[in-house]
């Protein structure tokens, strides 16, 4: 799925939380050559690991803060994952993106229901997400046990 959104997208697309780099390879793998990929991570000895994995690919691997990204602002898409989104500040992160830009956030735990719900109680952070008037958001189920939302920026 994030190969497939990163097609869509030209300018930077940026990746809060590189972890391993699963999410920064698919997404470069997908967006096109002349689209920047950037990815901050704030474990140093993840960041430098995954440096070195991709020091023969066009990935900017920084270890950084998220905050940090936003020099290199604005984003054509941001992925970050829902406990990530938790934590920071909303507002700073929907101004780093370009109008018409896309906000991927991962690791979501399914619900059926309006509000939805994550062990009984509302999930305020996905309700927010779908219901912010500034965005065209949906939920998609990607696994058994996981749901992402994909939000642009209307």
């Amino acid at each position: 799925m994030l190969a497939t959104l990163a097609a869509t997208r030209t300018g930077t697309i940026a990746e809060c939380g590189t972890g391993c780099g699963v999410g920064a390879a698919w997404l470069r793998s997908g967006a096109p050559k002349t689209t920047r990929v950037i990815t901050a991570e704030l474990d140093p000895e993840l960041a430098h690991g995954v440096m070195s994995m991709f020091v023969e690919d066009d990935i900017d691997v920084m270890h950084a803060d998220w905050r940090d990204l936003a020099e290199h602002a604005p984003f054509s898409l941001i992925f970050l994952d829902a406990a990530s989104a938790r934590s920071w500040p909303r507002e700073e992160i929907v101004d780093l993106l370009d109008p018409g830009g896309m906000i991927v956030l991962d690791d979501f735990t399914p619900s059926q229901t309006w509000p939805p719900l994550d062990r009984g109680r509302v999930d305020t952070l996905r309700q927010d997400w779908l219901s912010d008037d500034r965005f065209t958001s949906v939920d998609v189920m990607v696994a058994e046990d996981t749901s992402v939302i994909v939000a642009v920026k209307r």
